[in-house]
């Protein structure tokens, strides 16, 4: 892979090259990425979205659309320190093309902005509330009318892969989603393979897929463009990450380790000497102890260390990424960052402590198992009332049900993007919507 493709600021529709030395500098091709997925609906829906807590009622607790803001603000730094270095590396980037530093920081910006728009409500529960359903739930009598690649796609709902077709769809008026560039939907694809076959490599970009067959064509025509190097061919696609989605994963893993802690500590869920005996192994070369100890407040302490911590971890992550960038442009390049950072234990330690005492704490775990019947229920019924009318055997109640759905997932035209279609609509809710509309539709009005 080379950098040039791998920054192309194409855009679905085009009809003409755009250059990077040919940008308007006031607002840049890849600032515009940022601008539209901030003013989408589906990003916005994110402010009532489980990021740890469903259904909090607490102010401070971080929400699926707090977290992308400081995921966006890691991964632009990130961006630009790597960006620096990479064109010291490869002045041509610079003196032929036009690019700047800032150019490797916007792209996983908006990249990273939008890496959990296709998450559904309730948090991880959610994805696997939506799998369930199809294959082991009432869902699973729809198998007979699908592919077993649009089968997997459902069984094994996925997110990121909902989050690409959130990014590109195009619907009527509505050419190529956001119309974002090529490079931002490169760094956005964490698992540039799609659901089946399914085998276990041990490469990170094999974990989980990347896109629905309903978006095969737009992934292929986004992937070819950026010169990404294909590992399977055929009916086995799948390529290598785009560089620069290891920068958006370090983004987001370096604030869920740190701030979801920082919740935790906040929430009561682990203790605040905790946060001084595990973040202080991450800062100890950086952390002014007499400040530290002037600091009165736990909010105040917590920052502090919060903010050390998060520039530890980006300086050594820029620091893996650069020593690996051979690798990674080859593809050779199989783990995350924080794999390789020498603060690995660290953070392990901290994971562990925050799987303990707040993914599986009694608040989590019970207001997953509510979310988990809430969307097996709105799935039910809207797929039924779906596929009934797509055999015109619609029922009365069907056709009340429907017109709870908005129109643009009212499609009827195949039963797998029929079903699709009403997964992402229960997909883009958010807590609170879900809640509403599975209160409506079991009669309760209050």
């Amino acid at each position: 892979m080379n950098w040039e493709q791998l920054l192309s600021l194409k855009r679905f529709n085009d009809t003409h090259k755009r250059l990077r030395k040919e940008q308007d500098e006031t607002r840049l091709g890849f600032e515009v990425d940022y601008d539209r997925i901030i003013f989408s609906s589906a990003f916005r829906s994110l402010q009532d979205k489980t990021q740890v807590i469903p259904l909090s009622k607490t102010d401070f607790v971080h929400t699926r659309l707090t977290h992308s803001l400081e995921v966006s603000v890691v991964g632009r730094s990130l961006g630009r320190a790597v960006g620096k270095a990479i064109l010291e590396k490869h002045p041509y980037l610079a003196e032929v093309h036009g690019y700047k530093f800032n150019d490797f920081g916007a792209i996983v910006a908006a990249a990273a902005l939008s890496h959990d728009i296709g998450n559904p409500p309730f948090g991880h529960s959610g994805e696997k509330a939506i799998g369930e359903y199809f294959k082991n739930g009432k869902g699973e009598k729809y198998k007979s009318q699908l592919t077993d690649k649009e089968y997997q796609d459902l069984i094994d709902f996925e997110g990121n892969a909902n989050g690409f077709k959130i990014l590109t769809e195009t619907r009527k008026g509505i050419i190529g989603g956001l119309r974002l560039s090529y490079a931002t939907l490169g760094a956005f694809m964490k698992y540039p393979k799609q659901s089946l076959p399914k085998k276990p490599t041990g490469k990170i970009a094999d974990k989980k897929f990347g896109f629905f067959q309903s978006e095969r064509p737009v992934f292929e025509d986004v992937a070819n463009e950026l010169g990404l190097l294909q590992t399977r061919t055929g009916e086995e696609l799948s390529y290598a990450r785009h560089p620069l989605t290891f920068l958006v994963e370090a983004a987001d893993d370096i604030c869920y380790t740190i701030i979801d802690f920082e919740d935790g500590i906040n929430l009561g869920l682990i203790q605040e000497e905790y946060a001084l005996e595990y973040l202080i192994k991450l800062v100890k070369d950086s952390i002014n102890t007499d400040k530290y100890h002037s600091l009165t407040t736990k909010e105040d302490r917590l920052g502090y260390l919060r903010a050390l911590s998060i520039n530890t971890l980006i300086a050594d992550a820029t620091r893996v990424f650069i020593e690996n960038e051979d690798a990674i442009l080859k593809g050779d390049f199989h783990v995350s960052l924080l794999e390789k950072s020498k603060y690995k234990a660290q953070i392990e330690d901290i994971i562990s402590l925050s799987v303990e005492n707040i993914y599986r704490s009694n608040e989590v775990l019970q207001k997953e198992i509510v979310g988990y019947k809430i969307i097996n229920q709105l799935l039910d019924v809207f797929c039924g009332a779906v596929m009934r009318t797509r055999e015109d055997c619609a029922t009365n109640y069907d056709k009340l049900i429907l017109n709870l759905l908005p129109e643009k997932y009212k499609i009827t035209t195949g039963g797998y993007e029929s079903l699709l279609s009403v997964t992402q609509f229960v997909a883009g809710l958010t807590d609170g919507n879900a809640l509403l509309i599975f209160n409506k539709i079991n009669g309760n009005l209050v």
